[in-house]
């Protein structure tokens, strides 16, 4: 039985240091959204489900996944090309 509640203990802390690690704040996703929506132009302005002039949506998940670890900052992070 010591076993069963220290394995529990141990899985609960593990899932919540994951799960804290992982979130951003509203302010850093709303920076990345508009910054991609500048990156990718809609195919037909005003209708979001024709698709993007430019990249596919893996590019664009890609491009808002980088701005979310650079802190919404996609300057600095082609500048280090």
């Amino acid at each position: 039985m010591p076993f069963r509640s220290s394995l529990l203990i141990c899985a609960t802390v593990l899932v919540t240091s994951v799960t804290h690690a992982n979130a951003i704040t509203a302010e850093v996703a709303k920076k990345c959204q508009i910054l991609r929506e500048k990156q990718f132009p809609p195919r037909v302005i005003g209708n979001p489900a024709a698709g993007s002039a430019k990249g596919s949506w893996r590019d664009q998940t890609e491009f808002f996944r980088k701005c979310v670890a650079n802190g919404g900052n996609m300057d600095s992070a082609s500048e280090k090309k």
